[in-house]
């Protein structure tokens, strides 16, 4: 697997070399972007910012909401819920990871933005937009905040899963001792199952945050596809997948090589993630075992 992912790290870093080399830094600190045409040189200009900060923007988005959703609905399930609610409902939630992210985007393109997400995001507008600066306005109808809404309904089976997976292994001699101590259901919550379940809620947000990252149809519909760079959640702009997909099939032999030049962009992006991630598992696990030997 470490050679398959090399592999592909090094092919595509020497196909995107030349535009590396050409602009440099300023692929990834400018927001530029005018294809040239060439088969042999680089003559067009690229900076890929604009779409480096879409993608952040969209997932940054999704895991604000489906987060604190799916720990809500993982407690439910493991602590609250009773078995003849709390299956039919984990069935359901874990179905949601089956729809394709076409469905997703047509879903939200027809009816979920213009029906109840547009209207909500123009009240936002309306009452914060003069006091947070990237909450104002003019809406339009498709923009960072649509997509990394409808992002947050994909991601969140995937952290549900994790997370309520994570919280039906607390010991339930911790969970009994804890209530023959007089705790009270929330208490032994906050004291037994999530300071276990930390770990698991950071291992699953970090693998909801990188299906965030790399998700292409369902933000490429959403998005509105502006090349612009962001000012405010609400208007359009594109991600560093949706370029390619949208991009690639049309593209010139020296905007291919741009194109790739994001894909590796893309690429370091998601694994220095997943680096941080295990890293900060590796902390906080160590720390709550520290803590449960005591």
């Amino acid at each position: 697997m470490l050679i398959i992912l090399a592999a592909m790290l090094i092919s595509t870093t020497i196909n995107a070399w030349p535009v590396f080399a050409h602009s440099g830094w300023s692929f990834i600190t400018s927001a530029g972007w005018d294809p040239g045409i060439s088969r042999t040189e680089i003559t067009g200009s690229y900076g890929a910012l604009s779409f480096i900060l879409g993608t952040l923007i969209t997932s940054g988005i999704a895991l604000l909401i489906a987060v604190p959703l799916a720990v809500g609905c993982s407690l439910y399930l493991t602590n609250i819920a009773r078995p003849t609610i709390g299956r039919p409902l984990a069935y359901a939630i874990d179905l949601l990871a089956a729809v394709p992210s076409v469905v997703y985007g047509l879903w939200g393109l027809l009816f979920f933005i213009p029906i109840f997400i547009r209207p909500v995001l123009k009240l936002i507008a309306d009452t914060l937009g003069e006091v947070v600066p990237f909450l104002d306005g003019p809406v339009v109808t498709y923009n960072y905040a649509t997509a990394g809404i409808v992002l947050a309904i994909m991601v969140l089976p995937i952290i549900t899963a994790v997370t309520r997976e994570v919280m039906s292994k607390t010991p339930a001699a911790e969970i009994q001792g804890a209530y023959a101590l007089g705790s009270t259901r929330w208490e032994m919550i906050r004291a037994i199952v999530l300071p276990r379940a930390r770990p698991g809620v950071i291992g699953a947000t970090m693998l909801g945050l990188g299906r965030a990252l790399g998700e292409t149809v369902a933000v490429a519909m959403l998005i509105g596809g502006s090349e612009q760079m962001p000012t405010t959640l609400f208007q359009g702009g594109q991600s560093m997948a949706g370029v390619i997909a949208i991009t690639f099939q049309e593209a010139s032999p020296e905007n291919i090589k741009a194109l790739l030049g994001v894909g590796v962009v893309l690429f370091v992006i998601t694994v220095i993630v997943n680096m941080v991630a295990r890293l900060v598992i590796w902390a906080t696990g160590g720390r709550i075992a520290g803590d449960a030997a005591v």
